[in-house]
């Protein structure tokens, strides 16, 4: 299985190198980055400028080749754009972007790939339970009052899109909120203060919290999903990898971590 990381030398894109490294995938070479990259550790890094002069070579000596996307949020759209021209299967872990323009351009391709805001498989059913309880009891939290607080590490340029899914859910379940429902913490003073972080993850985590309150605020609910450092997404990423490697020998399609979920 040969497995291009992109998005090197950011810190996530290493992790999941680490960890499809230790799966024995093959790691190819080369990795696509922003403009003002150089080499990484014996990575050669394509800039947005070069990569097409370079993509055919590459999956002539490393065919069937599987793409993962770590990159940021301003990428999302032209990179999927660049994998469906040169037909190559990708696992987008990157949140951000135009997700709609997205996910309209992998349908209209039927392109092979897993696409999730969240690759953390035990959050991903935390996800699916809400959504099931969405489908099941709409209403249930009519004229609850929903606020939500999210912490990732200062770096981190959008919003969680995995608070952006959850927050679906529970507006479905009837909840209402003031905008903006979603409160980023980025400033580390804070992150530790107000959402308990501890210090030594402030460089790599994700701490998120729903409330919602009934309208005489007489009931509160809490959920909250708090993960230090980034293996639990480097793992289910490689478990998307391996997924999506034994969905294109039989089908192409748009999958997401659910379909993953299930398929273990």
């Amino acid at each position: 299985m040969n497995i291009m990381i992109n998005g090197l030398p950011g810190k996530m894109a290493q992790i999941v190198a680490e960890v499809c490294a230790k799966r024995k995938f093959n790691i190819i070479p080369f990795s696509l980055t922003g403009e003002d990259m150089a080499e990484f550790n014996g990575f050669t890094l394509l800039k947005p400028s070069e990569r097409e002069g370079k993509i055919a070579d590459i999956l002539k000596e490393y065919p069937n080749l599987i793409a993962v996307d770590y990159t940021h949020p301003n990428a999302v759209n032209g990179n999927a754009e660049f994998y469906v021209k040169h037909k190559i299967p990708f696992v987008m872990g990157t949140t951000g972007g135009d997700r709609d323009a997205l996910m309209a351009l992998v349908k209209n391709a039927n392109h092979p790939c897993v696409i999730a805001p969240n690759m953390a498989k035990q959050i991903v059913a935390l996800q699916a339970m809400l959504e099931w309880t969405a489908k099941t009891f709409p209403g249930v939290f009519n004229d609850y009052a929903l606020k939500v607080v999210e912490s990732h590490q200062k770096t981190k340029a959008d919003t969680s899109g995995t608070a952006k899914a959850l927050v679906k859910s529970f507006l479905e379940m009837g909840a209402k909120g003031e905008e903006p429902i979603i409160e980023m913490v980025r400033n580390e003073d804070a992150q530790v203060s107000k959402m308990s972080v501890p210090r030594e993850h402030l460089g790599g985590h994700a701490f998120h919290t729903y409330s919602l309150d009934s309208a005489d605020k007489t009931v509160h609910f809490e959920f909250r999903h708090n993960v230090c450092g980034r293996e639990i997404y480097a793992e289910g990423t490689a478990d998307a990898v391996e997924f999506l490697a034994k969905k294109i020998k039989d089908q192409s399609g748009v999958f997401n971590m659910i379909d993953v979920l299930s398929a273990n």
